[in-house]
């Protein structure tokens, strides 16, 4: 593993300061101890106090007007904060990726440095730009509408007060990993069908947590809130329109809340493995206005309770790891050979769908007396005819087999596109020139407020441990940052290659979790 480190901001940090009695294997040396109450009384000990932080922020619209209909505008966003050693840049830009797939093209993230660091003399290891993740369609030049939004940040910055918290938010999301009882793991996709609700022994866990970062005007009116928080913005619209999604309700729930101006700013975290609630739902349209209205309102009741200062504090650490790829080869063929299995396992029925549903109504309304009323029934049976119940035991036995033929397509279905994906993730790392993916990672601490970043979707459990073993109280992720390099489930899920996106759609091999998480731990204990 290579790992290149770069870090500014790193001033120094008030300290208190604590006498104690000198002590050597002889005892308490009293006259020692006397010196250095001397010394401090007769010299008073000055701490450096960090410098007035300045903060600007802005939005600007980048939606494709010409991709189909649009139900509410897409954004860039950008945050300038500065003090008198440190610039840093944080964008969040409503679209799936920063690179690699959707309209976004790679060199758009370099692109941006390097116009922000000619025209605002931004280094580009200070600039984090996240995806929101939602499905939207941004317009073509949106790397410089990206830059207006830095630069009109850039032209307003006023001194700001830091606050930073937490927020609690439960209801609009759910794992979307379901554990079988075969032992094996699948997910809940728009793609393909779910498994049996009987094969479904448990579910995976969710971060209800939002980590918030309050900006206040000097005044006290709020100029931004940052807010970071794990879930998929896929839900969609009535309408089908293109979306911000829920991040962009919740946004627009906030901005409406705060008035005067004040702009939210949403950082994506872990949210590989996190859908939106009811995801599946055909008994009602999509509607993703429901689930950001209450993500808005719950950062807004926590925001209230978030008290600003003048914590000038601003650190940014950029790093560059190379984590390992993975050999999918055997994968692939275990799942061809399975594929085969379940091809052979298909069986002979004379029911077509037309034929197999009304028998389904048929034995499912009177499973005692499905193909006429019951007065029929007995007289065959007065009379030692059983027609009918041979006609119902065939009708049976044709419907469980269409029914496994059914189930047996199902999982056909899902195994076909997670092999496409593997597939296609194994011919990108064999044409690779190394056997190493280099990712960049972001530190950013401002006041109280800490962030690490990875350039792909995180799952849950990644962010937790982070979260659990930080020295920080307030420590957040951010994924989807600088840059696209598909989904990272941890190693446990990837022992689950080929049965869901999260571990299908994946470049890694299951080593890349201990370094990616030894390396934010160093990044932490910098910051």
């Amino acid at each position: 593993m290579r790992m290149t480190t770069t870090i500014v901001g790193r001033s120094a940090k008030p300290r208190s300061l604590t006498i104690r009695r000198a002590r050597n294997r002889h005892g308490i040396q009293p006259a020692l101890s006397l010196a250095i109450v001397l010394a401090v009384a007769l010299f008073p000990i000055t701490t450096a106090r960090a410098a007035q932080l300045r903060a600007g922020v802005a939005k600007v619209d980048v939606t494709n007007t010409e991709a189909g209909p649009v139900n509410d505008p897409l954004y860039a966003k950008a945050l300038v904060l500065k003090n008198d050693t440190t610039t840093a840049v944080i964008v969040t830009v409503d679209a799936v990726a920063i690179g690699e797939i959707g309209p976004i093209k790679n060199d758009y993230l370099p692109q941006v440095r390097s116009q922000l660091q000619q025209e605002l003399n931004v280094p580009a290891t200070n600039v984090l730009v996240n995806a929101s993740h939602c499905h939207g369609a941004v317009c073509a030049d949106v790397a410089e509408r990206t830059v207006q939004a830095v630069k009109q940040a850039h032209e307003n910055m006023v001194p700001v007060n830091v606050g930073a918290g937490v927020g609690h938010e439960d209801r609009i999301m759910e794992n979307r990993r379901l554990k079988l009882t075969s032992g094996r793991e699948a997910d809940v996709r728009h793609a393909y069908a779910l498994p049996p609700d009987e094969a479904v022994a448990a579910v995976g866990p969710v971060d209800p947590e939002i980590g918030i970062l309050r900006l206040d005007r000097q005044n006290g009116q709020t100029l931004a809130v940052v807010y970071n928080f794990a879930c998929h913005p896929i839900q969609g619209v009535p309408s089908g329109g293109t979306t911000a999604d829920l991040a962009g309700f919740a946004s627009t729930a906030i901005e409406a809340s705060l008035g005067e101006g004040a702009i939210a700013v949403f950082l994506q975290g872990c949210a590989g493995d996190v859908n939106p609630v009811l995801y599946k739902d055909v008994a009602n349209p999509r509607d993703a206005e429901p689930l950001g209205n209450m993500l808005g309102l719950s950062t807004i009741k926590a925001l209230n309770g978030i008290e600003s200062s003048d914590n000038g504090e601003l650190r940014v650490i950029q790093e560059t790891l190379e984590l390992p790829r993975a050999d999918l080869a055997g994968r692939i063929s275990a799942m061809e050979a399975e594929q085969a299995r379940l091809l052979q396992s298909l069986k002979g029925t004379s029911l077509n769908l037309k034929t197999f549903i009304p028998l389904v109504v048929k034995y499912g309304v009177s499973p005692e007396f499905p193909s006429y009323y019951s007065h029929r029934y007995l007289h065959e049976k007065m009379m030692g005819r059983d027609h009918l119940a041979r006609l119902d035991a065939e009708n049976r036995g044709n419907m469980e087999r269409y029914i496994h033929n059914v189930h047996v397509m199902e999982e056909l279905t899902r195994l076909q596109t997670n092999l496409n994906l593997l597939e296609k993730h194994q011919a990108t790392n064999a044409a690779a020139e190394k056997r190493t993916i280099d990712v960049e990672l972001v530190g950013m601490r401002i006041g109280d407020f800490v962030l690490v970043s990875f350039p792909g979707e995180l799952t849950v459990q990644i962010g937790l441990n982070i979260k659990r073993d930080s020295p920080h109280d307030l420590t957040f992720v951010a994924g989807c940052s600088n840059g696209y390099i598909y989904y990272a489930p941890t190693a446990e899920q990837l022992k689950n290659v080929g049965g869901a996106q999260e571990d299908s759609d994946c470049l890694l091999a299951p080593e890349w979790q201990k370094l990616y998480e030894q390396s934010v731990a160093e990044m932490l204990k910098k910051l």
